[in-house]
């Protein structure tokens, strides 16, 4: 089959690669229908050293069961189904508190003799407890939307989730990708009064306020920091939903969270030392978030799809064939394309 794979910064090939098979009982093969390319793709894609042993890229797929292992119980070939970013048994201690993403059996896709993402086809370890099952067509228009649940959906919702965003709060989204985006449609999902989006890119944040954004700030750092306080009464929100994962972004949370507020951060981490000194300390900060484990999320989620409540497919702004998913890459990195579809 065709795959995705990453030789160094900014060398991404399609290339022949071995077919999936199953290796066991619990396993099952999906020919991938839909995949995308994340923003935590483009770190690698910006700094990975050559090597001659290339990583497999892509961690979002959903796609038709082709073939199941002896023990898979709960799914068909023929099925169609999503895989969420990470794989897991769904049945081991943390999975049953909802933290698939610690599974003490789960993992990456692309690593350890695992396909990924990106790609004709992948094996899928602990099929059950892995892949949720679509109730729609291989030819449903929904396809883009349900995609959005391997990963951004579920990513968003999780910065909104571990906030405690509810009914009649005030929340500010700080990054207008996919993932603040995202974190707007679940903020107002939760029930919060006033959204704010901070970015600067305006055909992002015209589809926030379209999800949902009630103000939309373009300005930064201490500046960025007043118009939120101008907009929030002098307080500051009551939740902040950090989806950039830059020490910029983390600094601006703190600025503009009310006291006795929370910051979610969710965007992948590109530094180590978080800013929370004694004043912060003093002002009862709490800072949450982490990586989403989107498996715990996809039911709930899923429903508000299928009823055409939320649209968060339109994230999605370029689509590309497989052989052209190194053009998917470029455009992201270079700020063309906000997310990127991929069809294999």
């Amino acid at each position: 089959m065709r795959a995705t794979l990453l030789y160094a910064a900014g060398d991404v090939r399609v290339e022949d690669v071995a077919d999936p098979g199953i290796h066991r009982s619990t396993d099952a093969v999906v020919r991938i229908v839909l995949s995308c390319v994340c923003g935590s793709d483009l770190w690698p894609y910006k700094s990975a050293p050559p090597t001659d042993s290339p990583r497999h890229m892509g961690h979002e797929f959903l796609g038709v069961v082709e073939e199941t292992g002896a023990d898979v119980r709960t799914l068909k070939p023929g099925d169609l189904v999503v895989a969420p970013f990470v794989y897991s048994d769904n049945t081991c201690a943390y999975c049953r508190e909802g933290l698939q993403t610690s599974c003490v059996h789960g993992g990456s896709w692309g690593v350890d003799g695992v396909d990924g993402g990106q790609g004709q086809a992948a094996r899928v370890p602990y099929a059950d407890g892995t892949l949720v099952a679509l109730p729609v067509g291989e030819d449903s228009g929904l396809l883009p939307d349900l995609l959005t649940l391997s990963d951004v959906l579920c990513t968003g919702y999780h910065a909104a989730r571990t906030a405690g965003v509810r009914r009649g709060d005030s929340v500010t989204v700080v990054g207008d990708g996919a993932v603040g985006l995202a974190a707007v449609i679940s903020a107002r999902l939760l029930g919060a009064e006033q959204i704010v989006l901070m970015g600067r890119h305006t055909a992002r944040t015209d589809l926030g306020r379209d999800f949902g954004a009630t103000d939309v700030v373009a300005e930064r750092g201490e500046e960025g920091i007043a118009r939120v306080k101008e907009l929030t009464g002098g307080e500051g929100s009551h939740k902040v939903l950090e989806c950039a994962g830059l020490e910029d972004a983390i600094r601006q949370s703190f600025g503009i969270v009310r006291d006795g507020g929370t910051i979610s951060r969710v965007g992948a981490p590109q530094f180590t030392d978080v800013p929370f000194g004694f004043g912060d300390f003093l002002r009862n900060i709490t800072l949450t978030g982490g990586v989403a484990p989107a498996r715990a999320y996809i039911e709930e989620l899923m429903p508000h799809i299928l009823d055409g409540s939320i649209r968060p497919g339109r994230v999605f702004d370029r689509t590309v064939g497989l052989e052209d998913v190194a053009d998917g890459y470029r455009a992201m990195n270079d700020r063309e394309a906000l997310k990127v579809l991929v069809r294999p």
